[in-house]
């Protein structure tokens, strides 16, 4: 199931929650054109309500995810290298 801020944007998910709130849209088939369960409808409704010109479903991430440090990142680097150089000759070849 893909994430509500991917899947609609803000305007849509409001317009369909104000639709709710003046009784046009039952709950139940807004909650499967959204794909969510009733506790985040509930949720998103609260919200809304508190604060309609700011509401929103998207965030945007303090950090970035999937990172290692720079020593991490050195590291593998310099082992991948020694990975790549040709063993060294102990004897030659007749």
């Amino acid at each position: 199931m893909k994430q509500l801020h991917k899947k609609f944007t803000d305007f849509q998910i409001k317009d369909l929650m104000t639709r709710y709130l003046k009784k046009e849209v039952e709950r139940k088939d807004l909650q499967k054109v959204l794909g969510i369960k009733k506790t985040r409808f509930f949720a998103l409704t609260k919200r809304l309500k508190e604060d309609p010109k700011n509401f929103s479903v998207s965030y945007f991430r303090s950090m970035p995810t999937r990172t290692i440090s720079k020593d991490i990142e050195t590291n593998i680097i310099k082992e991948l290298n020694t990975e790549n150089e040709p063993p060294p000759l102990y004897w030659t070849p007749s």
